[in-house]
């Protein structure tokens, strides 16, 4: 399934995509598709009625409502670094040994088509596309990455905005340049894992007013999904609902020559095989 939820900030409704134009409402289901409806096996316990309403036409088609990220605000909202071999490179970075982890603000979760707001100070805001990993069921020890396959509720697109001169320039922990608000746009929708063949070969790609700046695949990570997942486990409790941000390919604006950063009036337009697609403005800040 491909959920999804539609409405003005804090009101957003569940719902299922069932084709290109058209959803089915599950709003009298479950409450939000939040922790409690993924810790309770929530997936599953629509399945059945989604595929009842789309059979008998209980569809309805989409009509411009704004959407929400496909998920409640999570628990919290892992990245890891530096998860491709060639944006290291470009970033002047060692490939590193193992994931690099870090943290980024829940609250910098919105829509896929949301602005994004500039924040004040910073002069070197920049992109990244990447594959989200949204978390099933509380995950904790795993074995192995094979474990991991069954803690995992989905996959969806993100865009993990960077205020640079924050994150590199002004000392301490990389979550100062991630956690400026509208820095982290999820969705259109959450793909549960059913949806999408093979996520070690997705294509990915983001676009800067119309010209081309990221061209990947996630079968150039370094770590895989299920590998992150695993350990990510051996050092913090992951809950259900919880995201995590798996690293970007090649292509941002620090590693360009000379760089080149986000400004008003700019439209990052992002896309992953399977997953859709996002188009953001920049705006001012407050």
């Amino acid at each position: 399934m491909r959920l999804m939820r539609l409405g003005e900030p804090g009101m957003e409704r569940p719902v299922v995509r069932v084709g290109d134009g058209a959803y089915v409402d599950v709003s009298d289901l479950v409450p939000d598709f939040d922790a409690a409806f993924f810790a309770g096996g929530g997936v599953e316990r629509i399945r059945a009625a989604v595929a009842g309403r789309a059979r008998d036409g209980q569809v309805r088609a989409f009509a411009g409502e704004r959407i929400g990220a496909p998920f409640a605000r999570p628990h919290q909202v892992v990245c890891v670094g530096l998860n491709y071999r060639d944006h290291a490179l470009e970033s002047g970075m060692p490939i590193p040994g193992e994931p690099i982890l870090f943290s980024k603000s829940p609250n910098t979760v919105v829509g896929p088509d949301d602005d994004v707001r500039l924040p004040r100070g910073g002069d070197k805001t920049d992109w990244e596309v990447e594959l989200g990993i949204v978390i099933g069921t509380r995950t904790q020890y795993l074995d192995s990455p094979d474990q991991a396959r069954a803690h995992v509720a989905g996959w969806v697109l993100v865009n993990d905005v960077s205020e640079r001169s924050f994150q590199l320039e002004r000392g301490g922990q990389w979550l100062k340049g991630k956690s400026a608000e509208t820095f982290n746009p999820a969705g259109p929708w959450l793909a549960t894992p059913d949806e999408i063949a093979d996520v070690g070969a997705l294509a990915m790609t983001l676009d800067v007013n119309g010209e081309r700046r990221q061209t990947g695949s996630t079968a150039t990570m370094i770590f895989d999904p299920f590998t992150l997942v695993h350990y990510i486990s051996q050092f913090m409790v992951l809950e259900p609902g919880d995201l995590i941000n798996t690293g970007t390919p090649p292509g941002v604006g620090m590693g360009m020559t000379p760089p080149r950063y986000l400004r008003e009036g700019d439209v990052m337009t992002l896309e992953i095989e399977g997953l859709g697609r996002q188009t953001q403005r920049v705006v001012g800040p407050r």
